[in-house]
């Protein structure tokens, strides 16, 4: 809970305090009526505080999988009813509406939903409840032959364009603690360092995004040319624990800074990670988004 301080804020420092950016504050005010900011004159938004601890309980919500229309009825004490619809529903229904457009291989329809569920929920909510079940509904229809590997490859290219011009455009404006971030040798799968990457921007951090496949050896040089204080690197690609660990111990001798460990290699070969000095990161970004935080705060 933030401090309780008379002022009011405008939105773009809401925006900064809570991670949610400005256009979800508005969307959320217009469609919803969570928040009914004051007005200036000139009709430019102002928060007060107590605003602030709403949107932090709707962040919380959300994280508990409740959707916006769920969270409105609660914190308008409307008991919720056998009617009510399912966060689970709502999901469902917006995965259902992007696989129908990519069946149809319709970029704009797809867009269209991805962009309405963007102008609704936090980027970590949107990757948590919908890219990753998507994805991995995706894999599924492949194997299963209801799907196709060119459906797969459709999405793939649109996401990849859709978050790299996301991230590029916003981590220009951040000014938090700079990390690194790269996927390990013989991952060639970038899309989990990509949504850490764009959830930690939106907690504020600078990122410096490698891609995938790095050589452990590059990353002293990246170390010592910027300003980062940490490097964080993940994998799920089987790989060997012992020449991985290796490779690591070898990495945390070169660079004074800390380096994190995520994806399931992170899981299968955790004691030598942590005997190598790494620390490896929980597979749930927020949790391992606040692992990060707590390191670089001592």
């Amino acid at each position: 809970m933030q401090e309780r301080l008379p002022e009011s804020f405008p939105i773009r420092t809401v925006a900064e305090i809570t991670g949610v950016n400005p256009v979800t504050l508005r969307a959320w005010e217009r469609r919803y009526g969570l928040i009914k900011p004051e007005r200036t004159p000139k009709g430019h938004r102002l928060y007060s505080q107590d605003d602030i601890d709403k949107i932090e309980q709707i962040i919380d919500r959300l994280a508990q999988g409740m959707t916006i229309s769920q969270i409105a009825r609660e914190l308008q004490k409307i008991e919720a009813s056998g009617s009510t619809v399912s966060s689970s529903d709502t999901w469902s229904q917006y995965i259902e509406r992007m696989i129908s457009a990519i069946a149809r291989f319709d970029e704009q329809k797809l867009d269209s939903v991805y962009n309405e569920a963007m102008s609704l929920y936090p980027v970590e909510v949107i990757t948590t409840h919908l890219v990753l079940p998507l994805l991995q509904l995706l894999g599924a229809r492949w194997q299963n032959n209801d799907g196709s590997v060119a459906e797969e490859h459709f999405f793939s290219v649109y996401l990849r364009n859709k978050l790299g011009a996301r991230f590029h455009h916003q981590n220009l404006s951040n000014t938090g603690p700079t990390l690194i971030m790269a996927c390990l040798p013989g991952e060639h799968h970038e899309f989990g360092i990509l949504l850490f990457a764009l959830i930690a921007h939106s907690k504020g951090y600078r990122i410096i995004l490698l891609g995938a496949n790095l050589p452990l050896g590059e990353l002293k040089q990246v170390a010592m040319r910027t300003d980062s204080q940490a490097i964080v690197l993940a994998g799920a690609t089987p790989l060997e624990c012992s020449r991985l660990i290796k490779d690591i111990h070898t990495l945390t001798d070169m660079v004074s800074i800390p380096v994190f460990i995520g994806g399931t290699i992170a899981t299968r070969c955790r004691k030598g990670i942590e005997k190598a000095n790494a620390i490896p990161l929980s597979s749930d970004f927020s949790s391992g988004l606040y692992a990060i935080a707590n390191v670089l705060q001592h």
